[in-house]
């Protein structure tokens, strides 16, 4: 029990010191989540009628970027699953690299979906003995379940690895049995989210039953691009990678995922050219949102199209970045690849956000037309807990490398090698 609690302080210690660009970097973070915290207090105080959501658009930004980031919760997966189930040498360095991630974005969703409530005492409702959870026929009780079981896998393993190798001592194997767990936990996570929209049959839209598949592509497209960005930031201002340091991200571990990016890509494309297609030749109910996202709906002599830019932009940069990745010379150039990883999440970020959940709700099933558009105090709520979890992420990251790469480890192991299976 010291050995733990001394590790819990030396963690914190850890993450709590570093060099002047760290700490400007992490006033910056707070300093967002300052700013949002007074809009969040005007959200409290006055209600929901400060966002631009409405009876005929419930669900707006939170949910939007709810969605998209349960995606990059579970892209770590593609790190993991090589990793531990092919033994893949190049990525058993930045596994703990994906793993923190998920727990940085799994904060992210979590915060989305309790400002999206209102009022936060309600999240009660959804919890057993305080509630009336309504499991197993809720999905949205299955996605807390799912959640928050991800969330402290992605708590308990690192945790636990990185415990280990503060004393030096070589894990237990039962550590392996979680590991194994997470890798369809991960599938799990992203499914059930994309069965709280496809169960929906008065949003014709969403009712499709490809639309779990299409998440886990665009996902497994946004996560890698995310973590080859900042595995490149890793590279550059830690000691990872550089003469003494025990935690190496090769060129080729990044060029893998970037080759995961291309194929999960060429997935999302075709899925969503798809789902265009049926839609469009078959003219069902589905056409009108579609027709909306794409060319704009025509409703009483008014023209609906403030997402009309949005989603051709959108579609672009994916396939722009689809392009960049497909061929060796520019996926294997940093200068491109960085463009293209850029493309992808943004891309990704705004056909799978606003691109999805907004044209669900237009027009509404009595056909009345709510144009959604974020207001100012939604967009600072959004930047806040964006910036709550990059901070919660980097103090994990920064007790990770300091343990596995800068050699923090308990005085009684100093002189004890790092055992294998870190």
């Amino acid at each position: 029990m010291g050995k733990l609690i001394d590790f819990v302080i030396t963690s914190i210690k850890v993450s709590l010191t570093g060099s002047k660009k760290y700490y400007a970097w992490l006033a910056s973070l707070l300093l967002l989540v300052i700013f949002g915290g007074i809009s969040y207090y005007y959200q409290l105080k006055y209600g929901l009628i400060i966002t631009d959501i409405r009876d005929q658009v419930s669900w707006g930004s939170y949910i939007a970027n709810f969605t998209f980031l349960v995606g990059v919760a579970a892209a770590a997966v593609m790190i993991v699953l090589p990793a531990y189930l092919y033994n893949y040498k190049e990525f058993k360095h930045i596994t703990i690299f994906g793993e923190l991630l998920a727990v940085g974005a799994l904060v992210m969703c979590l915060s989305f979906v309790l400002i999206d409530l209102g009022r936060i005492d309600r999240m009660f409702h959804l919890l057993p003995i305080t509630g009336t959870p309504n499991w197993p026929q809720s999905m949205l009780t299955w996605d807390v379940i799912v959640l928050n079981g991800y969330l402290f896998l992605n708590l308990l393993i690192p945790g636990y690895l990185l415990y280990k190798a503060y004393v030096r001592e070589k894990p237990r194997k039962w550590i392996y049995i979680f590991i194994l767990i997470s890798i369809p936990w991960a599938i799990s996570i992203h499914t059930v989210t994309a069965f709280l929209y496809g169960g929906l049959a008065a949003r014709p839209f969403w009712n499709t039953a490809i639309m779990a598949p299409r998440f886990l592509a665009s996902a497994f497209t946004a996560g890698p691009a995310l973590m080859i960005i900042i595995l490149q930031i890793v590279r550059r201002y830690t000691c990872v990678g550089k003469p003494g340091c025990k935690l190496v991200v090769s060129d080729r571990a990044l060029f893998t995922l970037a080759h995961i990016a291309l194929i999960s890509m060429l997935v999302n494309l075709f899925f969503l050219g798809s789902e265009i297609y049926t839609v469009a030749y078959a003219a069902t109910s589905h056409l009108a949102p579609l027709k909306y996202l794409f060319f704009g709906l025509e409703h009483n002599g008014v023209t609906y199209a403030k997402l009309k830019p949005y989603m051709w932009a959108a579609i672009t940069m994916e396939i722009i970045a689809a392009l960049l990745l497909l061929f060796p010379k520019t996926r294997k150039n940093f200068t491109t690849l960085n463009i293209a990883c850029i493309f992808a999440f943004v891309g990704i970020w705004t056909e799978k956000g606003m691109g999805l959940v907004i044209p669900g709700f237009i027009p509404t099933p009595i056909g009345e037309i709510w144009e959604y558009y974020p207001t100012l105090m939604e967009i600072m709520i959004t930047l806040a807990v964006w910036a709550l979890g990059f901070l919660v992420y980097t103090l994990l990251l920064k007790i990770a490398i300091g343990i596995l790469a800068e050699d923090v480890v308990h005085p009684s192991a100093k002189d004890k090698e790092m055992p294998e299976g870190h």
